[in-house]
């Protein structure tokens, strides 16, 4: 439960920051951030297809 309150808060903090931002630079921290997460899959799904084929 503490963990969950604790998520909450933090995303209120993030939403908070990001409804002050101009739009534009939202718009490029969302892509950045997508492009982070994307790189991070990629890699991790290359790493466990190696894994695997051994």
């Amino acid at each position: 439960m503490l963990f969950l309150v604790a998520a909450l808060l933090l995303m209120g903090i993030a939403l908070g920051t990001a409804a002050h931002l101009p739009v534009p630079v939202t718009l490029v921290a969302a892509a950045v951030i997508t492009a982070w997460l994307l790189v991070f899959y990629l890699r991790e799904r290359r790493h466990h297809t190696e894994g695997t084929a051994r």
